[in-house]
């Protein structure tokens, strides 16, 4: 007999026993914790922006800097062909500051390295460093808003570190003004300004950096001591190496070698040049080329496609504590002269143990400032040198000469590129030993083997181990199947190359004849 009562009691003890067995559960995996409100987070200032406005205008002031100087600033990429790169790499000193990812760059492809550089001109002029494109038989420009040109070198100067290039755009571009380098002063707020990102990759691209200027007419013995040993130059040429630096502690990397120190009127003071590094990255200092000395060199360059040089003809060094004692100097400052060049300028006008302390009226403390200053004259020019001879100051007028630098071997390297290494790629036969390398299951055909760093290939995402099936139109079986296609492809023009990885699967990469 069906008993209501009791029905209810079961339900409800059913009920209560699933209730606990369920806490009991819930309390296991943890579900009954005790739960925490979100915390209330303050978004007030806690410091008062009248009480940090100075350092917030000089934010927001390199804010504004980097947004007026970065469109004019540049990547540049240059190659430097197979017989080139071995004969003449990037100078020693050099090479740790510089872009090379020499384990990407096989030898029968050449050299790809990269900089910075600057638009100086609507037209397309750009400002960079020699090292940036010395030897180079292509040099390739890009943009800020992405676009790139191929560019002519219009002349470069290894003796200051300075190169002038131009590239052809249908658009007017940005331009950098020039500031006075001299008149830079140490603890001077300035901003140093790259495009170092390489090849494929631009996670790199614009960095700006901000320090203060450290020191002035820092010479580091850097292109005296490449040129000594390059034969093109050797000891004799080698002295006419003008370095006369400014150092900041602004962070300069690999990359940023050809860029815009600028001061905060979004002037350029200098060019970054190099880092003074045991590692070859920023580890506290960072040198510009002061740009009225880069200016002086671009305008010959731009002129005569070379740089003439004037000569005073003495050879000097830096006075020390002692040199001022004995020829009654009233600071230890100034430049010894040790000897005069014979048939030079200098002859009749200047005499051994002269100290010079001004040029033209403005002082001269160290060999450097000196060989700067007159570098921004031209031969020809007179100049008025003060000397202190006989421990009394007095002046006398020099015409300089021209400096015989100029009569060597062109540093441009003049070779035709085969097509598929203007790409920069290298195929092989794809035999059996590779096949199974390379995780093929059968072998035949012609495999990508050597894929270029910062090459069109690399940039389009081209990697050794593709099989290479088809240049546009055309089935390759051989090698010769492959240059034969790309012989018929004109700098500028996209060429097809389909490929297949190990498993079988295909793609199409589209890519740019370069010129």
């Amino acid at each position: 007999m069906y008993d209501p009562f009791r029905a209810k009691l079961k339900v409800v003890v059913f009920t209560s026993v699933a209730f606990v067995f369920g806490v009991g559960l819930a309390s296991g995996l943890g579900w009954t914790d005790v739960s925490h409100a979100a915390p209330a987070i303050s978004e007030a200032p806690q410091i008062s922006s009248a009480a940090v406005k100075p350092a917030k205008d000089l934010s927001d002031a390199f804010v504004t800097l980097a947004d007026v100087v970065t469109p004019s600033v540049v990547r540049i990429e240059s190659r430097r062909p197979a017989q080139a790169a071995r004969r003449q790499q990037v100078p020693d000193a050099f090479r740790r500051f510089f872009d090379i990812p020499e384990d990407e760059a096989p030898p029968t492809q050449g050299q790809i390295a990269g900089g910075s550089g600057f638009i100086i001109s609507p037209d397309g002029y750009i400002l960079t460093n020699n090292h940036v494109v010395e030897g180079a038989d292509q040099i390739r420009v890009y943009l800020s808003d992405r676009r790139y040109f191929d560019a002519e070198l219009v002349g470069n100067d290894p003796f200051t570190d300075v190169a002038v290039i131009k590239i052809g755009a249908d658009t007017e571009l940005p331009a950098l003004s020039f500031g006075d380098s001299d008149g830079v002063r140490v603890g001077e707020w300035v901003l140093a300004i790259g495009n170092p990102g390489f090849g494929a990759s631009t996670q790199l691209d614009y960095t700006v950096t901000a320090g203060i200027v450290s020191a002035r007419g820092r010479g580091l013995g850097l292109l005296n001591r490449d040129l000594r040993v390059d034969p093109a130059y050797g000891v004799d040429l080698a002295g006419f190496a003008i370095e006369d630096f400014i150092q900041t502690d602004a962070v300069i990397n690999p990359g940023n070698s050809g860029g815009p120190m600028v001061n905060l009127e979004g002037q350029v003071v200098g060019i970054n040049s190099a880092i003074a590094s045991a590692t070859g990255y920023y580890q506290g200092y960072g040198f510009a080329i002061p740009i009225n000395l880069a200016r002086r060199i671009m305008t010959d360059l731009l002129e005569y496609g070379t740089v003439r040089r004037p000569l005073i003809g003495v050879s000097i060094g830096d006075v020390a504590a002692e040199d001022a004692e004995v020829y009654g100097l009233p600071k230890v400052s100034g430049v010894l002269v040790q000897e005069i060049r014979e048939g030079g300028p200098a002859v009749g006008r200047l005499r051994e143990e002269d100290v010079i302390v001004a040029l033209d009226g403005e002082p001269v403390g160290y060999v450097a400032e000196l060989q700067a200053k007159i570098a921004e004259h031209r031969p020809g020019d007179r100049v008025t040198v003060t000397v202190y001879r006989n421990k009394k100051p007095m002046d006398v007028t020099v015409r300089l000469d021209e400096a015989p630098i100029n009569d060597r071997p062109t540093l441009t390297a003049a070779r035709t590129a085969h097509s598929e290494e203007r790409l920069g790629i290298n195929v092989e036969v794809l035999d059996a030993q590779l096949a199974d390398q390379m995780g093929f299951a059968t072998a035949g055909g012609v495999v990508i083997s050597q894929v270029a760093g910062a090459s069109p290939a690399f940039r389009r995402g081209l990697v050794p181990g593709l099989k290479l099936v088809q240049v546009n139109d055309t089935r390759i079986e051989a090698p010769d199947d492959v240059r034969r296609a790309l012989d018929s492809v004109q700098g500028g023009q996209i060429v097809s190359l389909h490929v297949e990885d190990a498993t079988g699967q295909g793609r199409v990469v589209n890519i740019r004849m370069p010129s």
